[in-house]
């Protein structure tokens, strides 16, 4: 960064300083003051994490100073580049950046307040409760937070969904003389959020698909929280990355304020691959006894230690939460005026765009807004009724394509398993998504139905990578485009640190998992999902649907597109009979997440039957045999019971009434949860044990999933 201004170290000289190198003094003067506030709001809370903002302070000011294209005036505008703090228990760095950035605070409705997102009394209130800086940055609730981070890896996984939205939005969108989408993603993390698997399988996938508007940089400081990296990382990351077909830059000192310029100019010029800057930095710099110790990481310092940490920054050493007016006008002066001549820019190529591509710029309407087409569910299929049926991951699938149709920004794709999850996008333009390189190289890379493969495609190759998969498509969704993934229910174990913030962010998320019992049969107990389903209905406000039949399916997508809501869509491997609903009730029960399937002969139960998904069809045969035996009998089916324990109380007693005692539910997979339901005088017919490898047949006459023994209980229970 070049100044004429005058110009200091950010430190004292000091051998154990690292090299700090000359800056602007009003530079020099902003970064001390993130420093500052980081340290200060951290003793205040007695908790927290101090070092790596003082170490990151000179590599953050850069980034956004010289090259991330924001307005802190309009935090959601759509052009805006994305920055991601991946090591989220260095929040200060960021709440230090929104406060003196001054950016203006969203509130619940989308609208922009004119007031600060982050005020100094909240970083005053650091992680205390209704604090607008909680221990972890989170999105929804701090404005200026792009994505929610804290699990280790997350941030740079869903970085990558970020950026190949970006891609994508710019394939689909982006005209001659109307370039809306050009906007960059980057990422600060740390050794941690390179030791997690996930930011491996993220950056495989990312270098493979040439995203080069996508940059992350690698705080290399040494220090975990057991002491060195020595003790159990000394792998050659920058060797790792360009194996990954990275570009890859080094910053030997982070608090070269020039040569950190350089490298952002350098990722910026990168046309072909993400960059990785590896920086070289000292965790708790300036402070006397802890800098380059694991002390620095998770405690606080210490009155005393931030005294003496102050003094060699030149600060008042008893100054609390000080900025200096000159900071945040040095953030006017740069970063603010840059974004907002920038967005003043796209917002006038918008306006042009709209008057020469209506159609486009109404699709682009929808995305910002996080809104639907009109009438798109009509769209959706119904399905005539089948003895014989289809499994529910076929019809899941069609309903896909359907409605992937009628909403274009519907993207995403399987963990190397779309022939088994039935997720392929196969209609006409969809396409595959790959890079410009791949794409063009040898025309043999053409799927073999001729489906061209280019950065607008809509079918994303996740390979075997379920847990970054399902991390990119919370990018994709942070980013407008309503993606899903797909893979075996079994292997959601893989993905679930990432479904959880799906859940915590309440993002449009759709995750598809199929073979979701016993019922797949042979491949056995590895394979066949027991605790999975109980273990996903347990995360808040996830939306597990697990339809008995292919109309029941058609309702579940419409209630979790038509939601917005994180969902997962739970299909069978086996052929399900396709219900006549001229017999049975409407499936527009269904969208309530329970409903009587089947009444009681005469209308009032004696005994009431609880399933989902294939487990439905069993109970609809026992009920046969005991009405025929004097015992009216009802079916309840229930294809998430999220939805339905979200229905008033008089519309939960008109399915369950409490007066019937006698309730069993039928469900291939953990009976927990499912005593709610049934009640003291109830039972639950489940899994106890990991399954067997057997024909579906066999296996359920094993287990007691036949007619026969669902009879044999609630008989047992008069």
């Amino acid at each position: 960064m070049s100044d004429s201004a005058v110009r200091r170290p950010l430190g004292a000289e000091d051998p154990n300083a690292g090299t700090p190198g000359d800056v602007p003094e009003i530079d020099a003067l902003a970064v001390n003051t993130i420093r500052t506030l980081s340290m200060d709001a951290v003793q205040a809370a007695a908790s927290g994490h101090p070092g790596t903002p003082m170490a990151l302070a000179p590599v953050a000011y850069a980034l956004w100073q010289q090259a991330l294209d924001y307005d802190p005036a309009a935090p959601h505008w759509p052009g805006r580049d994305r920055f991601v703090l991946s090591n989220g228990h260095a929040s200060m760095l960021l709440y230090s950046l929104l406060h003196l950035a001054g950016v203006k605070r969203i509130d619940e409705s989308g609208r922009p307040t004119g007031d600060l997102a982050v005020r100094l009394e909240d970083i005053e209130r650091f992680r205390q409760l209704d604090s607008r800086c909680p221990g972890h940055p989170e999105h929804g609730w701090t404005t200026g937070v792009e994505t929610t981070t804290g699990p280790l890896g997350q941030g740079v996984a869903t970085s990558v969904g970020m950026a190949l939205a970006a891609r994508w939005l710019g394939a689909r969108y982006n005209r001659p003389g109307h370039e809306l989408f050009s906007w960059r993603t980057w990422a600060i993390c740390g050794d941690g959020c390179l030791m997690e698997g996930i930011s491996s399988e993220a950056a495989s996938l990312a270098g493979h698909l040439e995203l080069s508007n996508l940059c992350w940089i690698h705080d290399n400081n040494h220090i975990s929280i057991e002491g060195h990296t020595d003790l159990a990382f000394t792998e050659d990351v920058a060797a790792r990355f360009a194996a990954y077909r990275w570009n890859v830059l080094r910053v030997a000192d982070a608090n070269d304020l020039d040569r950190l310029g350089e490298a952002y100019r350098g990722a910026i010029a990168e046309d072909r691959r993400p960059t990785l800057i590896v920086v070289d930095s000292h965790i708790g710099w300036g402070s006397p006894d802890r800098q380059d110790t694991s002390a620095a990481h998770g405690e606080p310092l210490g009155d005393e230690e931030i005294r003496r940490t102050k003094r060699f920054y030149g600060w008042p050493e008893d100054a609390r939460f000080l900025v200096p007016p000159e900071v945040p006008a040095r953030f006017a002066e740069l970063m603010a005026a840059r974004g907002a001549a920038k967005r003043t820019a796209w917002e006038r190529t918008f306006e042009s765009y709209r008057r020469e591509h209506p159609e486009l710029a109404a699709e682009l309407d929808h995305i910002f807004a996080g809104t639907l087409p009109e009438n798109w569910a009509a769209t959706l299929p119904t399905f005539d009724p089948d003895e014989k049926g289809m499994a529910t991951r076929v019809s899941s699938g069609t309903c896909l394509v359907a409605a992937a149709k009628a909403i274009p920004w519907i993207v995403g794709g399987a963990a190397d398993l779309t022939p088994s999850t039935k997720t392929r996008l196969d209609f006409e333009g969809a396409g595959d998504q790959q890079g410009p390189a791949w794409s063009t190289a040898v025309p043999e890379k053409v799927d073999p139905a001729g489906t061209i493969c280019s950065p607008a495609g809509r079918n994303v190759h996740f390979g075997i990578r379920e847990h970054a998969m399902a991390a990119i498509v919370n990018g994709m969704a942070l980013s407008g485009l309503r993606p899903f993934g797909a893979g075996f229910l079994i292997f959601s174990d893989y993905a679930r640190g990432s479904i959880r913030l799906s859940a915590l962010m309440e993002l449009p998320v759709v995750h598809v998992f199929t073979h979701d019992s016993i019922g797949l049969g042979e491949d056995g107990p590895t394979h066949q999902p027991v605790e999975q389903l109980v273990s996903l209905r347990a995360v808040p406000g996830l939306l597990v649907f697990r339809p008995c039949d292919a109309n029941e399916a058609a309702a579940c997508w419409r209630v979790a597109l038509e939601s917005g809501r994180p969902s997962v869509m739970v299909g069978s491997r086996q052929n399900l009979p396709t219900l006549d609903r001229s017999t049975f009730a409407s499936v527009e029960g269904a969208t309530r997440g329970g409903y009587v399937l089947a009444e009681a002969g005469g209308g009032t139960p004696e005994a009431i039957l609880i399933a989902t998904g294939s487990e439905v069809h069993p109970c609809l045969e026992a009920r046969e045999t005991l009405e025929a035996s004097g015992t009216p009998t009802r079916v309840v089916s229930m294809p998430c019971s999220d939805l339905f324990d979200e229905q008033d109380e008089a519309y939960r007693e008109l399915v369950l009434p409490s007066s019937v005692a006698r309730r069993v539910s039928v469900e291939e997979a953990s009976t927990l949860g499912w005593h709610r339901y049934v009640g003291g005088g109830g039972a639950c017919i489940g899994m106890h044990t990991f399954g067997a490898s057997a024909p579906i047949k066999e296996l359920l006459h094993k287990f007691g999933f036949e007619p026969g023994s669902i009879v044999e209980t609630v008989r047992r229970l008069a």
